[in-house]
């Protein structure tokens, strides 16, 4: 037994022995643990008992943020020549209760000056959902790009944005996807996988992510300021996406310059926006399928439902009004916004929709 091992086995003693008597690890020894699990140095099992047993006595701040440095340690950074970037972390896990919006959101801040990126995977637990990747893949656009590849479309004044999937960023984790679907539930990783930050600015790099649950702004927030990201915008959204219920108000988060987190209030109807609907809805004709035994993942047809998605969002782009066009407009008022590019959300609702009326946006897919 080497000190890897030994070190995985003192852990696991402590972390899994009950929901008394389990105790919290150090930062350190948190991203030991996770770093010998990427590394591939420790039993499969040993992998699973550390992920579920942090979860099942829940994961201290700390502890939280060694997971992330190992996950940071083994992604591939780029900066790109750009001053600030805006980094879209929806969740990897995807949607399955409507068509997401949020694919299409990085073009048309591009086309608002503002470089954006987004990133993800193919499909991962607990939801096995539709995902950027399946609907920008459906839209004809690349999905396989390296680092360096990604960050050039950012840099480029014609595109400025770009998608990266975490198998090209962060391969070591990326191998983990089967561990985790076999382990069911959600773990740490899905916590700070979003966190990776594998593309920056020059000078600034700004979350923006989605929650549902309340305690999960603050622990955001706290693991946005330990990555490093000048800023975080943290929307309570559909699904626990970027884009905000489009027929009631709500509650968002942020922080400017490494600061505190404070939350505020946002209402559609505020910004004009008229929807009886709370996302974009799945159409009718959507084919069914099954996942058995499966009461997390609500089943969708993952190809015809990204293939929907994008035909919405490419519509979007070039102006056609509906909960499409309405999930881009808010959820880019509030980034502009927060970004201070325009000084009210009212004024950055403009913008998004000047950009998407006159078609603009969507020549960034070209």
């Amino acid at each position: 037994m080497n000190d890897i091992q030994r070190t995985m086995r003192s852990i696991i003693q402590r972390i899994a022995t009950g929901p008394e008597l389990s105790k919290d690890i150090a930062l350190e020894e948190a991203r030991l643990g996770m770093q010998a699990i990427l590394d591939v140095e420790v039993d499969p099992v040993q992998a699973g008992i550390f992920l579920i047993a942090l979860r099942m006595k829940r994961e201290t701040d700390d502890e939280q943020r060694g997971v992330l440095d190992a996950v940071r340690d083994a992604t591939q950074h780029v900066v790109a020549d750009v001053d600030e970037v805006v980094d879209i972390a929806d969740p990897y896990d995807g949607y399955n209760r409507c068509l997401p919006a949020s694919p299409f959101l990085a073009p048309v801040l591009a086309e608002c000056g503002v470089p954006a990126v987004s990133h993800g995977v193919d499909a991962v637990g607990p939801k096995f959902g539709v995902t950027h990747r399946h609907v920008l893949a459906a839209a004809g656009l690349p999905v396989d790009l390296s680092p360096t590849e990604a960050a050039a479309r950012i840099a480029d004044p014609a595109i400025g944005w770009s998608y990266l999937d975490q198998r090209a960023f962060a391969p070591k984790l990326h191998d983990l996807v089967g561990l985790r679907g076999t382990i069911v539930k959600r773990q740490v990783i899905t916590t700070v996988e979003v966190l990776a930050r594998p593309i920056h600015g020059r000078k600034k790099t700004h979350l923006v992510t989605g929650y549902v649950h309340k305690p999960y702004p603050r622990i955001y927030a706290l693991l946005a300021r330990h990555a490093g990201f000048e800023s975080a915008l943290l929307v309570r959204g559909v699904e626990g996406g970027v884009v905000p219920s489009l027929r009631q108000a709500g509650v968002c988060f942020n922080y400017q310059h490494l600061g505190e987190e404070q939350s505020f209030d946002i209402d559609p109807t505020a910004l004009g926006i008229e929807q009886n609907v709370r996302a974009v809805p799945l159409p009718d004709d959507l084919p069914t399928t099954s996942r058995p035994g499966d009461e997390i993942a609500v089943a969708v047809d993952v190809p015809a439902t990204a293939k929907a998605a994008a035909q919405a969002g490419m519509a979007a782009l070039e102006g056609s009004r509906g909960p499409t066009y309405d999930s881009l407009v808010f959820a880019g008022a509030l980034i502009l916004w927060h970004l201070g590019r325009e000084q009210t959300l009212q004024a950055g609702a403009d913008r998004m929709r000047a950009a998407l009326d006159s078609g603009a946006a969507a020549r960034r897919l070209r």
